[in-house]
């Protein structure tokens, strides 16, 4: 996946305690998180289901407010900002996919530019300037979508929606891009285009994995959680630990060098404990 240049720009994100628990509830799904990220970075954050992985992508791009602390780019409070500032900064690629857009694949993607507009009327080709076709065409381009343009979202398969929506989100040109689980319902090839485009995309991304190998390979950070807190945070090889991992997934973890590759590579293995249950 390959294309021209975009013009895009990255983010520092810095978290401040931040936690959050659902209105009236008094069990925090998240507790006090956090963490710098500095601009350029590939957060991956990881963790047994129900850690809090998808509650702290949605206080990254502000579905949620913090019950505490602060969510800042470039030093700004996110809830210090406007909506559309903050869609012009933020974008995210979420595994909900839209299936009944009766809008082509172009007409999709051409979306990502309506935080850039003035005001709400035109799609594409009705109303955007030179300048925005240009980066709907890049964003088909870098994803391998032209020859879908003009396809519905309907026709397509999982994969090529999940594409779609990356694409979408490409085309808005934002300073730190939210991912999760990118890479459900991809093929392997596809898989690891979309993790070659991660690296080569020069802004801040944060996504959530349930592969930790491929965290560990394709991450600059990783921020661990179990049961909303945080078990580590820094370097893959530091935090994705045997002993770290087997204490969040409650699994025996194996760390090893693949001899083809040269690469570290874990594997698991169910505790004795619950082998016998």
């Amino acid at each position: 996946m390959s294309g021209a240049s975009a013009p895009f720009s990255a983010a520092a994100l810095t978290l401040d305690r931040v936690s959050w628990a659902p209105r009236g509830g008094r069990q925090r799904v998240l507790h006090e998180t956090s963490f710098s990220l500095p601009p350029g970075r590939v957060l991956g954050v990881v963790g047994p289901n129900g850690a809090g992985k998808t509650t702290l992508l949605r206080l990254l791009y502000r579905f949620l407010r913090p019950q505490s602390g602060s969510v800042c780019l470039d030093g700004r409070d996110i809830w210090q900002l406007s909506a559309q500032a903050v869609a012009r900064r933020v974008a995210a690629v979420l595994q909900e996919q839209p299936t009944d857009f009766a809008l082509t694949v172009q007409e999709i993607v051409a979306l990502g530019r309506t935080p850039h507009r003035r005001g709400f009327g035109g799609g594409f080709g009705g109303g955007t300037g030179a300048a925005d076709r240009a980066i709907v065409e890049d964003a088909l381009t870098r994803m391998e979508l032209c020859g879908l343009a003009h396809r519905h979202l309907g026709t397509l398969s999982g994969g090529e929606r999940q594409r779609v929506m990356v694409a979408r989100a490409l085309a808005q040109e934002p300073r730190l891009l939210i991912l999760d689980e990118p890479t459900n319902h991809l093929d392997i090839r596809h898989q690891l285009e979309v993790l070659r485009l991660i690296r080569d995309l020069p802004m801040t991304i944060v996504t959530s994995l349930h592969d930790l190998n491929m965290a560990l390979r394709h991450c600059d950070e990783v921020l661990l959680l179990k049961e909303g807190r945080t078990c580590g945070f820094g370097p893959p090889d530091r935090v994705l630990t045997e002993a770290g991992v087997a204490r969040a997934f409650e699994v025996r973890t194996r760390r090893e060098t693949l001899s083809h590759s040269g690469a570290d590579h874990l594997s698991f293995h169910l505790t004795r404990d619950l082998e016998q249950a």
